[in-house]
C-alpha cells in the first residue's frame, strides 16, 4: 500500500484516510488501495472511519484516467460503483467524515456511509456531473434517490447544485457537522456509540433492510458497462 491510502486500527477503530497532497482524485490505484484496507478493517471487524485530508475528501473520479476514453470511464466508474456498494452492506458500521470539499463520486462515497460527518468552514459538497458534462449513471442516481430526500433529490442529480456543510445536513449528505479542530473526536464519538450494538444483528439488520436495494445496485452497475457517462 502506497502512501495515498493509510490504514491504522486502535480498540476496534479502523480509520481509513485518504491523501494524494492534491485532490484526492479517485484513479484505480486508490480503489485498489481502499479495497485493501477495508479488506484489513473487515478481518479485523473494525468500525470503519472513512477519511480524506485536511481540507479535502476527494474531488472525485481522476479526470485524466476518465478522459482516455469510452472504456477507461466506464472501468473507473465500475470501480466508484462497487466500492460504495461494499461500504453499504459492509458488515461494520462505516463513518465518513468529510474532511473538507466533497465532490461528485467523493459524495457518493459520503452517501454509502452509515454516519456522515462534515467539516464546518467554507467547503462544497455535492454531485457536479451535470456541470462538468457527465450523464449521471443509474448507480449514482438510485444512490443518491435512496439517501437524498425528494426535495433534494432533483436538485443534486440534475442541477448539480452544490452545499455548504451546514445546507448538506438538509440536501441528505450529512447527518452532523463538526469544527475541523474537533472531528477527530466526533468520529470517535460516534464510533464508540456504534460500538455499543451487537455487531451480528447490526450486520443482519444493515444487509436485510438493504436486500432488495442492493440487488437493484447490482442491476445498475451490470447496466451502466453499457453506458456512455461523457458527453
Amino acid at each position: 500500500m502506497s502512501n495515498i491510502v493509510t490504514y491504522s486500527c486502535k480498540e476496534g477503530v479502523a480509520t481509513i484516510t485518504m491523501d494524494d497532497g492534491k485532490v484526492n482524485a479517485l484513479s484505480h490505484t486508490v480503489w485498489d488501495e481502499l479495497g485493501d484496507a477495508f479488506d484489513k478493517a473487515e478481518a479485523a471487524n473494525a468500525i470503519v472511519i472513512l477519511q480524506g485530508r485536511p481540507g479535502l475528501f476527494s474531488g472525485g473520479f481522476d479526470l485524466k484516467e476518465m478522459g482516455k476514453g469510452p472504456e477507461a470511464a466506464i472501468a473507473l466508474t465500475t470501480r466508484g460503483s462497487e466500492m460504495a456498494r461494499r461500504i453499504l452492506a459492509f458488515p461494520t458500521p462505516v463513518i465518513g467524515v468529510s474532511t473538507g470539499h466533497c465532490i461528485a463520486m467523493g459524495a457518493f462515497l459520503m452517501l454509502a456511509c452509515d454516519f456522515r460527518i462534515g467539516a464546518d468552514g467554507e467547503f462544497k459538497t455535492g454531485l457536479n456531473e451535470t456541470m462538468i458534462g457527465m450523464t449521471m449513471h443509474n448507480f449514482g442516481i438510485e444512490l443518491a434517490r435512496y439517501r437524498i430526500p425528494l426535495n433534494y433529490f432533483h436538485r443534486a442529480v440534475i442541477n448539480a447544485e452544490i452545499w455548504s456543510p451546514d445546507d448538506a445536513i438538509s440536501a441528505g449528505f450529512y447527518d452532523k457537522t463538526a469544527p475541523v479542530e474537533h472531528l477527530d473526536e466526533a468520529a470517535l464519538a460516534v464510533a464508540k456509540g456504534f460500538s455499543q450494538l451487537n455487531m451480528t444483528a447490526f450486520n443482519g439488520s444493515k444487509n436485510k433492510s438493504r436486500a432488495a436495494f442492493l440487488k437493484l445496485l447490482d442491476e445498475c452497475i451490470e447496466s451502466d458497462k453499457a453506458i456512455s457517462v461523457t458527453a
